[in-house]
């Protein structure tokens, strides 16, 4: 089943069979997405469906682990309500699951550039915490950045000179001192794994939900730290590291690192929106030079 077959009429179809006392409520389809196609339903859930995702892993880490640790968290994150199965009607998993209300930041903007600081370094310290033997891994994101250098390499590529311009010996600088930056040697903690614009909502100017936690694994904060260049106007970063507290130099250079090359994947993105991607946004492209700005402009180290 292709993605153009998800429609209204299919989800409302599987509603009804799984879960007749939802399939009434009104449907629409929210833009974005990459692996799964988001439907809302009615004012305060949403379908997560199974679109691009070749396996259903991260919708049954999502239902495994965000129940538990939604309830410590400080900022809205959408958790899981009812399981949807395969079918003959639909092969693929398919989730309700809480709405977190706000706009993603790919389409808003933060105006208060302090709050949001503080917003996401409390986020941040609540989900980074020590997490149990059985948690999830990741075996492409988590790793150090010098076990990266073949996609930091390929992005910068990609994204080609003209979009960089004179800034690329800089933006190979930042990445070679991230390389340089000693590991992580603490406990594993959880990490969202997927911060960008895209993952974020923003209310009133700031910070208001994270959602899409399909990436999540325990492991090194500083793929989560990245987003202090990532998603904040410029300006805040220190502030941002001196609200979260427990990042030493190393982790705040490692994830500076990756801040570049998650810039210049969004910007590849971006210039890769009008070429049938279902993921890719021309807004992303912006956003993505923006957060390279910052990242070469805010060193705090």
């Amino acid at each position: 089943m292709t993605t153009s077959e998800i429609t209204a009429d299919l989800v409302r179809d599987l509603l009804r069979d799984q879960h007749p006392d939802l399939a009434d409520l009104p449907l629409r389809e929210v833009d974005g997405g990459w692996g799964n196609q988001m439907w809302r339903l009615g004012s305060e859930l949403a379908v997560r469906i199974q679109r691009m995702d070749t396996t259903p892993d991260h919708q049954l880490k999502e239902r495994r682990w965000l129940p538990l640790l939604a309830p410590r968290l400080p900022l809205p994150v959408p958790v899981p309500v009812r399981d949807g199965a395969p079918s003959a009607r639909f092969p693929k998993l398919w989730t309700v699951m809480t709405w977190v209300p706000g706009t993603p930041l790919d389409h808003g903007s933060i105006t208060r550039g302090e709050h949001a600081a503080d917003a996401l370094a409390a986020f941040l310290r609540a989900l980074h915490v020590e997490a149990p033997p059985d948690a999830p891994v990741s075996t492409d994101r988590g790793a150090h950045p010098r076990d990266c250098t073949d996609g930091f390499e390929h992005f910068l590529g990609s994204v080609g000179a003209e979009a960089i311009g004179r800034d690329a010996a800089d933006v190979r600088a930042v990445w070679d001192d991230a390389v340089a930056a000693p590991a992580w040697r603490s406990l594993p903690v959880w990490v969202h794994g997927d911060l960008h614009p895209a993952n974020v909502v923003v209310t009133d100017g700031t910070l208001a939900g994270v959602v899409d936690f399909g990436d999540l694994f325990a492991g090194d904060p500083a793929w989560d730290l990245a987003a202090a260049w990532l998603l904040l106007p410029a300006g805040v970063t220190a502030r941002f590291f001196a609200t979260y507290a427990q990042a030493d130099e190393a982790t705040v250079r490692r994830a500076r690192g990756l801040a570049a090359v998650k810039s210049l994947f969004l910007m590849l993105m971006g210039q890769n929106g009008d070429r049938g991607l279902p993921g890719g946004k021309p807004a992303w492209g912006p956003a993505g030079r923006a957060a390279l700005d910052r990242v070469l402009g805010e060193r705090l180290f």
